[in-house]
């Protein structure tokens, strides 16, 4: 415990610890490139900084986690010892590696700092519990997807000639649906550290409400073909001052939240209406709704409802609810009679008239 406590306490020896371990690492495995390949190298340099984080501060581990991605393009992507990359399936997968490294790097330090706090106010407990979870949760969000970028890459490379146009569509859509899924957990992160660190400041502007739900289902429906998504829209709704972007990942992530742990088949009905100074967007499913219990736990960050399926972070509805906070607003869940859960988001806003708005 002494070293542990010497090391934590000593930023010089963290980055003397981080940029030696990854060097050493990576001598390791340079004779062994050809029979390992360099994909494996990878894994074990992202398993190096994961391992390192936990012991590391913010800076030596972002250090650590830019310079594990520098060694393997330079020892391992060919052409070897060189910065340059030949082809972009290699291109594409040093992008990721990079974006993974770093995201793991910090997400992991932040962690550490919520287990610090907790232990001070002594909930080392419950804070090793969330802890544990959402590691879980991480891990399978970014393993799935860098697999399935890697197999398909792989198959590109290698079966290239061999495959139709159809196939290599295919491949090509399984490689931006996978992108897209580490995106969504990039811009989750960013929001909780924008909602926890204060920095949030809203960047109001004239926006059609309509506009927003279009586009978010349709993001949405391309992914999840197999759950229907009803919207009727008000076409005589004003247009409303707020933050587009903010508003729009609210949505998304209700929506996102909705398709993804109802049952295939399941519709998701969304609706809006203008009363007096605010709007609301009412977003309902007919799946099988919330625990009558855990109704206000859902908005707590990483929280996750018990056998639930695999996947997600925990954090998705609680960046919707600061979001909306953030807005001087309200967001509310509820358990339908028939079946199924409702959220209403309400958003007090300035508003113009469509025809006015144009005038200007």
């Amino acid at each position: 415990m002494s070293l542990i406590k010497k090391i934590e306490e000593n930023l010089w020896l963290q980055y003397l610890l981080g940029i030696g371990s990854i060097f050493l690492i990576s001598l390791v495995c340079y004779p062994f490139i050809d029979i390992i390949g360099y994909h494996v190298v990878a894994l074990i340099l992202l398993l190096a900084v994961s391992i390192l984080a936990m012991f590391l501060d913010i800076y030596p581990i972002v250090t650590v986690a830019v310079l594990s991605a520098l060694i393997w393009n330079f020892l391992f992507i060919q052409p070897q010892v060189t910065f340059n990359i030949n082809t972009p399936q290699d291109a594409l997968l040093f992008l990721m590696y990079f974006v993974i490294a770093v995201m793991n790097a910090v997400f992991t330090s932040k962690i550490r700092k919520v287990e610090n706090i907790a232990r001070e106010r002594k909930e080392r407990e419950k804070t090793l519990q969330l802890y544990n979870t959402l590691f879980s949760s991480l891990s399978h969000e970014l393993k799935t997807p860098i697999a399935t970028i890697i197999g398909a890459v792989d198959t590109l490379k290698i079966n290239s000639e061999k495959l139709s146009q159809d196939n290599i569509q295919d491949l090509f859509s399984e490689i931006d649906i996978a992108g897209n899924r580490l995106n969504r957990q990039v811009e989750n992160l960013l929001s909780m550290s924008r909602l926890e660190s204060d920095f949030l400041n809203l960047k109001l502007d004239w926006y059609d409400i309509n506009e927003i739900i279009h586009s978010v289902i349709q993001k949405n429906q391309a992914e999840s073909p197999d759950h229907p998504i009803s919207f009727n829209p008000q076409e005589d709704l004003p247009l409303f001052k707020i933050d587009g972007i903010l508003m729009e990942q609210v949505i998304h992530n209700i929506i996102h939240n909705a398709l993804q742990y109802t049952p295939p088949g399941t519709c998701v009905k969304v609706e809006t209406q203008y009363i007096s100074d605010f709007f609301q967007i009412i977003i309902s499913d007919n799946g099988q709704g919330f625990p009558e219990d855990k109704l206000d736990l859902v908005f707590e960050k990483f929280y996750r409802l018990p056998k639930t399926a695999a996947g997600g972070t925990g954090l998705g509805l609680s960046i919707a609810k600061g979001f909306v906070l953030a807005h001087n607003g309200s967001i509310k869940l509820e358990n339908l009679p028939e079946k199924g859960a409702k959220f209403t988001i309400t958003i007090p806003a300035e508003i113009t008239s469509v025809s006015t708005y144009d005038h200007d």
